[in-house]
């Protein structure tokens, strides 16, 4: 997997580039996301990897899909991942480029577990708590996961804050074997 974001992250640092350039970040960001989800649809990768449909098929249909989110950089740029057979990119080139434009806005995701449904005061005190410790807007995207049997495990880019009692018990268990 780290091989084809090596080879994505080049395409999204240039769409990243015009998107920028033009202003237009958030409707790359949606033309963007579009092409991803008809990549990861398996209809739709049926059709693009089959050697049956030629490439202006392959475009025709991605741009019907699109409609008016596909501007004139967008056809070209679709147009090149065709030539190069790289369409299967699009999900990570998608990734990466959303990762530019939230770094740009000064804003970090933050993945959290928790064992009970937070409430929305939480979540507010969450929010606040990691925007204070990283110094950006926090996103979070809050998933339930009863496993962690209490707390809270948060995951910010490589960060992993693990208040979960599963996590406490695993770092006990683990000093007790040293």
């Amino acid at each position: 997997m780290a091989e084809l974001i090596t080879v994505a992250r080049p395409y999204a640092e240039a769409v990243y580039s015009l998107a920028t350039e033009t202003r237009t970040l958030d409707q790359w960001s949606d033309a963007l996301a579009w092409l991803a989800a008809m990549v990861n649809n398996p209809d739709m990768v049926e059709v693009v990897t089959n050697p049956k449909h030629t490439a202006k098929e392959v475009e025709a249909l991605m741009l019907d899909v699109l409609g008016e989110r596909a501007n004139e950089s967008v056809k070209n740029f679709l147009v090149a991942l065709i030539e190069n057979h790289r369409l299967m990119l699009l999900p990570h080139i998608a990734s990466q480029f959303e990762l530019y434009k939230a770094e740009a806005e000064n804003i970090v995701d933050a993945q959290v577990e928790t064992a009970f449904p937070l409430t929305e005061e939480q979540k507010a005190e969450l929010t606040s708590t990691l925007s204070k410790k990283y110094g950006k807007t926090v996103r979070l995207d809050v998933r339930d996961n009863a496993d962690l049997i209490g707390g809270v495990r948060v995951l910010v880019g490589d960060d992993v804050i693990d208040s979960s009692v599963r996590g406490k018990l695993q770092a006990m268990a683990a000093s007790l074997k040293n």
